[in-house]
């Protein structure tokens, strides 16, 4: 991961991005602002965005998304 690992916002919205959201963004642990919103990303929300214990704002609406939210983001704190 390299510089990524210190990554603290990522925002990519309104970009046409496509497809699921990579369960590998839990590795970007002091990721505190994750913003997906206004793309055609599709699939589920993978669980494992809930390492990201940083996280204080995630948008993801105006997406193809689908399934529940993972309940295990019920335990971040941010």
């Amino acid at each position: 991961l390299g510089a990524a690992s210190n990554l603290t916002q990522l925002i990519l919205s309104n970009n046409q991005l496509s497809g699921a959201i990579p369960p590998e963004l839990a590795n970007l642990r002091q990721l505190a602002i994750l913003r997906l919103d206004n793309n055609q990303l599709s699939g589920a929300i993978p669980a494992e965005l809930d390492a990201l214990t940083a996280l204080t704002t995630l948008w993801l609406h105006k997406n193809q998304l689908s399934g529940p939210i993972p309940p295990q983001f019920g335990t971040l704190t941010n």
